[in-house]
């Protein structure tokens, strides 16, 4: 899931998905705007579910890459 398997392609896996993420973010965005960006930046031969892509922000999340502000907007993390 997090990385590709024989049952998770390449382009879906969340490690994929979350730099899709992060090459998007070049500046502060909303959950929808980015979702968006993603989503246009793919393709229509390459789609991704709404769930899929809250998941790759979960783990950048997690991993640290990404901040979530009060107002809901999506930030990159500094790096240390």
């Amino acid at each position: 899931m997090i990385l590709p398997t024989k049952g998770v392609s390449p382009d879906l896996a969340l490690l994929t998905v979350g730099g899709e993420v992060l090459n998007a973010l070049d500046q502060p965005a909303t959950v929808s705007s980015l979702w968006y960006s993603v989503i246009k930046a793919r393709g229509a031969d390459n789609p991704i579910a709404f769930d899929w892509f809250i998941l790759a922000l979960d783990l950048l999340f997690a991993l640290g890459a990404i901040n979530l502000g009060q107002s809901g907007i999506v930030t990159r993390q500094a790096a240390p």
